[in-house]
């Protein structure tokens, strides 16, 4: 298929990227921002990977729906994410709860989201509708999923993981036919329906789906006058329509090895830690230095990471970590870890396996190993985290892997940023 046809599919599609999530399982990191606003990778945010897959693919009309504790991500989105042409017909717009359809209703699922502006929508025109979750790490090019929907004939293509029975408890599993077709949609099954020709592998739904259009607004119309509808995509309009219309699975595969591509839920205090860690790796799988696609965001302008004191006990260093730019590290010793921008840590201090978002200070004479420092913390002189887990629940939140939690507020102290 020509790269000139998916062009044109691209171009007369809308993507819509649902960022109104609470996030909870987050804990403290969504007190104050929503989940896609939450830092990543050292100086990213988590819905630059679903936008940057958009830029990347050849989608450039893209609409985000916020909702929970918005103000963060709308900073974010209007500092780094303004750089396209309205001329063209391009653009990055934000998509409020406003009440358009119901005054006394904010967004009451997936779907209800959607159809709460399908009046914006109509006057857009588009032909195909592209709609995404704002809170999962990865590399897509959705025109390849576009292509496949377009010659599959297809009403609806679900992006799919191949994951183990196991996982499969924990996602919205497809039965599917050995062409792809879905057959039955069950959310967080006991027991999964494997997959046609193998015995310990599912399909699960990523939350990508793309619609034709037409046939997005009649569902969406049709499921809002349902009654008892959780007006969901999962629970509700994918069942709905699989035995009528063509429904089809899209499985997200490595286009040079025929394996799983690179797929993360940052959803829980666990899992955010271990996909920051892995990005510390010598060869990662996900590779955030590649020039054919780059990730983009908004770039705050800082001065180089500095690394200062060459005496015998008091050295500046780090190894197996990433720094990001107007960090200071002055005679102390950062080990696998990463670092955002604007972080120093003082002399005498060691921190390992750790992770130190934005605008951070460490005092003298720390100790911190296993950790996440929230933006904006003033880490006492002295501090000793992720040595006691007893000692660091009295003063933290502390995950069930370990990973102890440190916000300003915990410190006693007020952030002076937004987060």
């Amino acid at each position: 298929m020509s790269d000139r046809y998916v062009s044109q599919l691209t171009r007369n599609t809308i993507a819509l990227i649902l960022a109104g999530g609470r996030g909870a399982r987050l804990k403290n990191m969504t007190d104050w921002r929503a989940k896609p606003a939450v830092p990543f990778g050292g100086k990213f945010r988590i819905i630059d990977f679903p936008l940057s897959n958009c830029i990347n693919s050849g989608i450039r009309k893209i609409g985000i729906l916020t909702q929970y504790k918005a103000h963060s991500l709308i900073l974010h989105i209007q500092q780094g994410w303004g750089f396209l042409r309205g001329e063209f017909d391009e653009y990055v717009e934000l998509f409020p709860a406003q009440q358009r359809i119901d005054e006394d209703s904010w967004y009451k699922g997936t779907a209800d989201a959607i159809f709460q502006n399908i009046d914006i929508l109509r006057t857009r025109h588009p032909k195909h509708i592209l709609v995404l979750a704002g809170d999962h790490i990865y590399k897509m090019d959705y025109g390849a999923m576009l292509a496949d929907h377009v010659k599959q004939n297809a009403d609806l293509t679900i992006g799919c993981l191949e994951v183990s029975l196991e996982e499969a408890t924990a996602f919205g599993v497809m039965h599917v036919d050995e062409n792809r077709r879905v057959r039955a949609f069950v959310e967080k099954p006991a027991s999964p329906p494997v997959m046609p020709g193998r015995t310990d592998t599912a399909l699960a739904s990523m939350g990508i789906y793309i619609f034709n259009a037409d046939f997005l607004y009649e569902q969406l119309i049709k499921d809002a006058d349902t009654k008892g509808s959780s007006h969901d995509f999962g629970k509700d309009i994918i069942p709905s329509v699989i035995d009528k219309y063509v429904v089809n699975a899209y499985p997200f595969l490595d286009m040079q090895t025929g394996g799983q591509s690179y797929w993360r839920d940052v959803g829980t205090i666990d899992a955010y830690w271990s996909a920051n860690m892995e990005l510390i790796g010598v060869n990662p799988e996900l590779n955030l230095y590649d020039k054919t696609w780059p990730i983009w965001t908004y770039q705050e302008q800082t001065p180089p990471a500095k690394f200062v004191f060459d005496d015998e006990d008091r050295l500046g260093q780090a190894v197996d970590s990433m720094v990001s730019g107007g960090c200071v590290i002055s005679g102390s010793k950062i080990r696998h870890s990463l670092l955002f921008s604007n972080v120093r840590v003082n002399s005498y201090s060691m921190v390992q396996d750790s992770i130190v978002l934005p605008d951070t200070t460490i005092g003298r004479h720390c100790r911190i190993n296993k950790a996440i420092i929230e933006k904006g913390c003033e880490v006492p002189e002295g501090t000793i985290i992720g040595e006691n887990r007893a000692d660091d629940e009295k003063r933290f939140y502390v995950s069930p892997g370990g990973v102890a939690l440190v916000t300003p507020e915990m410190l006693g102290q007020k952030s002076r940023y937004v987060r």
